[in-house]
């Protein structure tokens, strides 16, 4: 009879995976994609290697969950930080800040290096978490375009360019904040 923890099946489920999430974010900061087995992640989880396939068929099917869970997470806080602004070039501000906050930790390791391992399935469900976050970023834009805060061209190609900004990791949070405003025409203290 297997063990169950957790006062019900849901908290089960939950703690399970969240102990398989953990386990599976460990593995990538240690080797690559590759080289994790579903006997590592379940062995790392302390899971029994039968087990986890009950919850998950394969480690593309962890990949996808997990990125299901990390972008639902970074969604709430998110918008929990948006909350505290009116003003779209203010709610901008707030995006880069948490994303440059928050971006080692929601970006480890699924990137574009990942989506070439993955297949054409996976790599769509973890492109619509993408997409998610994009629309933030589209709505603080369109209403800063609508009540001329911003002065933007082309949606999408300015879309690109800010999360392009928000890449590199040796620039300072302010350099890369005044940068994205001034490039929106919305630069001024914040």
């Amino acid at each position: 009879m297997p063990r169950i923890s957790g006062e019900t099946l849901q908290q089960h489920r939950e703690q399970l995976q969240r102990r398989v999430f953990e386990a599976f974010a460990d593995l990538m900061a240690e080797r690559s994609f590759d080289a994790i087995t579903m006997a590592a992640i379940a062995e790392r989880a302390d899971v029994g290697r039968t087990a986890i396939y009950h919850h998950f068929p394969d480690k593309e099917s962890v990949v996808v969950a997990f990125a299901s869970h990390e972008t639902e997470e970074y969604l709430h806080r998110l918008r929990d930080d948006l909350a505290e602004a009116d003003d779209p070039a203010t709610r901008l501000r707030l995006y880069v800040r948490h994303h440059l906050a928050e971006g080692e930790r929601f970006h480890m390791g699924l990137g574009p290096q990942l989506y070439g391992v993955l297949g054409p399935d996976s790599r769509m469900a973890i492109r619509q978490h993408v997409v998610a976050v994009e629309d933030v970023l589209r709505g603080i834009l369109e209403a800063g375009t609508t009540d001329g805060s911003f002065t933007i061209e082309d949606l999408e190609p300015t879309m690109s360019l800010i999360h392009a900004c928000l890449s590199p990791r040796h620039l300072p949070a302010q350099t890369i904040e005044s940068f994205v405003l001034r490039a929106v025409g919305a630069a001024g203290p914040g």
